[in-house]
């Protein structure tokens, strides 16, 4: 028989700071609305690799926001990781009316037709089909498998204990 999990012996706000000494990347996600065709995007932080075979990645959302239902719903979206000149862009996508946060900005179309940011600036892009969600205590994880992918050697934009981080050199200790 498995042991059950034990309450939390510590308040949600020093759990918060907790995971805050861990620094991660900065994304923007962009899909359209699968009913009404309109531009989805938003920040997430909580993005990482899952499987090389085939490619697949994660990120996740909180049960609160107000595109969940149309992030369940689509078939795919596109993963752009930030690098490190694109604050404005982060904090842009971080809230506020969806239509205020593709305002002014140039899209395009990534390999299979999925809505994504025509910026030079993104470090890496992702575009991925929605293969699969898992509900885990207040967000859901979306599983994407990646279809097409660019990367370029820009440092990225890290996110560490409440703000945005200087970040490495752009270019990498190893070959690969």
């Amino acid at each position: 028989m498995r042991s059950q999990p034990t309450p939390a012996d510590f308040p949600a706000l020093f759990f918060r700071s907790a995971l805050g000494r861990f620094p991660t990347g900065v994304t923007v996600v962009t899909a359209e609305h699968p009913e009404t065709g309109t531009p989805l995007g938003l920040t997430i932080s909580s993005f990482s690799s899952v499987s090389l075979e085939p490619p697949m990645v994660l990120w996740t959302l909180t049960h609160t926001a107000a595109s969940l239902a149309a992030f369940r719903a689509l078939d795919r979206y596109v993963i752009h990781v930030l690098s490190a000149g694109q604050v404005d862009l982060a904090r842009r996508f971080a809230r506020g009316p969806q239509a205020e946060r593709f305002s002014g900005l140039e899209l395009e179309r990534a390999p299979n037709g999925t809505l994504m940011l025509a910026d030079s600036r993104c470090a890496a892009w992702f575009e991925c089909h929605n293969t699969q969600r898992h509900e885990a205590g207040d967000h859901t994880i979306f599983v994407g498998q990646v279809e097409h992918c660019h990367r370029q050697l820009l440092s990225p934009l890290i996110y560490h204990a409440g703000d945005f981080e200087l970040t490495p050199g752009s270019e990498p200790l190893s070959r690969n």
